[in-house]
C-alpha cells in the first residue's frame, strides 16, 4: 500500500469517525429537541439555525480566497505573519458587521423574539467566522486530525450542555441558543491554541498585507457568492414558507429538511480530505478518479434512500406533533443525494480546477429557478406540496447543470447516468408520497435493483479503477 493511499485512509478515518459522532449527535438532537420543546419554541430555534447558516458569508470571500490559495501546502511553509494579521483584521470587520446587524434588528425588525434571534445570530457570526478561518487553515494544510477533532468537539460540547439543560427541565429557546454560542466559543479558543504560532505576534504591517487581502477577496468572492447563491436556493423557498404560512409550519418543514440532510454530515467528511489531495494529483488522473468515485458514490447513495422507510415509521411514532409535516420527508429525503454529489465531487473538482466562476454561474441560474418557483407555488398558488417539491427540483437542476459543466472540462459523457438517476429519484418521491408504505418499498427496491443490474459492469470496472489509482 503506497504512502498516498495510507495518507488518504488515515485522514478519511479521522473525518469519518468525527462526522459519525456528529451524525449521532445530530440524530439525537433531532429526536429530542422538537420532542421536548413546544412547536413554537422549536420553530424559533430553527429560525436561529436558519439565520446562522448564512453568517459565514460576512467575510466577503476573504477566507475562501486563502483556502483556494494555500490548499495542499504544509502548515510550516505558510506566511504566518501575514495570515495572523489577516485573522485579526477579519475579526475587527466581523465585529463591526455584528454591531450593525444588532442595531438594525433593534430599530427595524418587528417582534421582540425575532430581534433577539438576530442579535444572537450576530454574536454567533463573529465567533463562527474566526473559528472557520482557523479550521480552514488546518484543513488546507492537511492537519486533518486536528480539524476533525475540533469539528467533533463543537457539537459534542453543545450536545452535553443542551441535553443537561433539557433533562433538568429547561425549555427556554433563548437559553439553548446561548449554550450553542458558548460551545462555539470554547472550540474557537481550542483552535486558537492549536494555531497560536499564527495568531500571536509578530504580525506583518497592515499596509504590507493590504494587497494580499484584496487579492484574497477578489479570488474568494466568486466562491463566496456561489455559496451564498447555493444556500439561498433552498433558503428562498424556506423563507417563502415562513412568510406565506407561519413560523410553526416553517419549523415543521425545517425538521424534515434537517432529517433529510443528516446523511450529508457523514458524506461531507470525505470531501474535507479530497480537496488537498486533488490539488496534488496530476491532471491526467483526475478524470479517471472522478468517473470511478462517481459511479460507486451514486450506487451507494441511492441505496441509502431505503433508510427513509424505517426512519419515517420511527419518527412518526416518536414525534406525533409533527406527523403532518413528516409526509414531506418523501419529497425531501433525496436531497442528500444531490447535495452529497455537489459537495463531495462536483464542487471539489471545480475548486481544484479553479472554476469558481462556473460554480457561481450554476448557482445563480439555480437561484433564479428558486425565485420563480417560490413566487408561483408559495405566493400565487399558496400550495405547500408544490413549494416543498420545488426544493428537490431546484437542487436536481443545480447538480445536473454543474456536472454537465464539469463533464465538459473532463471530456466525460454522463448523460445516461443523469437520466437513470433522475428516473430513480422520481420513482422514489412519487411512490413514497402517494402510495402506502409496503407498496412503495417494493416498487423502489425493485427499481433500485434494476438500476444496479444495468450498472453492474460499470460499477465493477469503477471499483477496479479506484484500486489501481490508489496503488499508483
Amino acid at each position: 500500500m503506497n504512502s498516498k493511499f495510507k495518507s488518504l485512509l488515515k485522514n478519511m478515518s479521522y473525518t469519518l469517525s468525527s462526522n459519525a459522532i456528529t451524525l449521532v449527535i445530530s440524530v439525537l438532537l433531532t429526536l429530542f429537541v422538537p420532542k421536548l420543546l413546544g412547536t413554537e419554541e422549536y420553530a424559533y430555534w430553527q429560525l436561529y439555525i436558519f439565520y446562522t447558516s448564512y453568517v459565514g458569508f460576512f467575510h466577503l470571500g476573504w477566507i475562501d480566497g486563502i483556502y483556494l490559495k494555500i490548499g495542499g501546502e504544509n502548515y510550516e511553509e505558510l506566511d504566518q505573519r501575514s495570515l495572523g494579521t489577516q485573522f485579526w483584521l477579519l475579526n475587527v470587520l466581523e465585529l463591526v458587521i455584528g454591531i450593525g446587524i444588532s442595531l438594525w434588528a433593534l430599530f427595524f425588525v418587528q417582534g421582540e423574539m425575532k430581534q433577539l434571534i438576530l442579535i444572537y445570530t450576530a454574536i454567533c457570526g463573529v465567533i463562527t467566522i474566526a473559528r472557520t478561518f482557523l479550521l480552514f487553515i488546518l484543513q488546507s494544510t492537511s492537519r486533518i486530525q486536528e480539524y476533525a477533532k475540533f469539528t467533533r468537539y463543537d457539537r459534542m460540547f453543545y450536545f452535553v450542555l443542551a441535553m443537561t439543560y433539557l433533562i433538568l427541565g429547561g425549555r427556554n429557546v433563548q437559553f439553548l441558543i446561548l449554550l450553542d454560542i458558548i460551545a462555539r466559543l470554547i472550540v474557537l479558543i481550542m483552535c486558537g491554541k492549536s494555531c497560536q504560532s499564527l495568531i500571536l505576534p509578530p504580525f506583518a504591517k497592515v499596509k504590507d498585507v493590504y494587497p494580499e487581502i484584496i487579492d484574497n477577496i477578489r479570488i474568494g468572492s466568486k466562491l463566496m457568492l456561489a455559496n451564498v447563491a447555493s444556500m439561498l436556493i433552498v433558503g428562498i423557498i424556506r423563507l417563502g414558507i415562513e412568510r406565506q404560512w407561519n413560523v410553526t409550519v416553517f419549523g415543521k418543514i425545517s425538521l424534515t429538511l434537517t432529517i433529510s440532510n443528516l446523511f450529508l454530515t457523514f458524506i461531507n467528511a470525505i470531501g474535507v480530505v479530497l480537496f488537498p489531495l486533488l490539488r496534488k494529483t496530476e491532471h491526467s488522473k483526475l478524470v479517471q478518479f472522478y468517473d470511478a468515485v462517481r459511479q460507486l458514490l451514486m450506487a451507494g447513495l441511492y441505496g441509502m434512500l431505503l433508510f427513509y422507510y424505517p426512519a419515517r415509521v420511527i419518527l412518526g411514532a416518536w414525534l406525533p406533533k409533527y406527523t403532518d409535516a413528516l409526509v414531506y420527508m418523501a419529497i425531501l429525503f433525496p436531497m442528500f443525494i444531490y447535495e452529497s454529489k455537489m459537495s463531495l465531487l462536483i464542487n471539489t473538482y471545480l475548486k481544484t480546477l479553479r472554476k469558481e466562476k462556473t460554480i457561481l454561474m450554476v448557482n445563480v441560474v439555480s437561484l433564479a429557478f428558486s425565485l420563480v418557483f417560490t413566487y408561483l407555488f408559495a405566493v400565487k398558488l399558496h400550495h405547500l406540496f408544490l413549494t416543498v417539491l420545488a426544493i428537490i427540483i431546484v437542487l436536481a437542476i443545480r447538480c445536473n447543470l454543474a456536472e454537465m459543466a464539469l463533464s465538459k472540462e473532463l471530456s466525460l459523457n454522463i448523460w445516461q447516468d443523469i437520466f437513470l438517476e433522475t428516473i430513480l429519484t422520481v420513482i422514489f418521491v412519487f411512490v413514497s408520497y402517494f402510495l402506502p408504505m409496503k407498496e412503495s418499498i417494493v416498487i423502489y427496491l425493485v427499481s433500485y435493483l434494476a438500476y444496479l443490474a444495468v450498472k453492474a459492469k460499470t460499477l465493477k470496472g469503477s471499483f477496479q479503477s479506484f484500486k489501481q489509482i490508489m496503488k499508483a
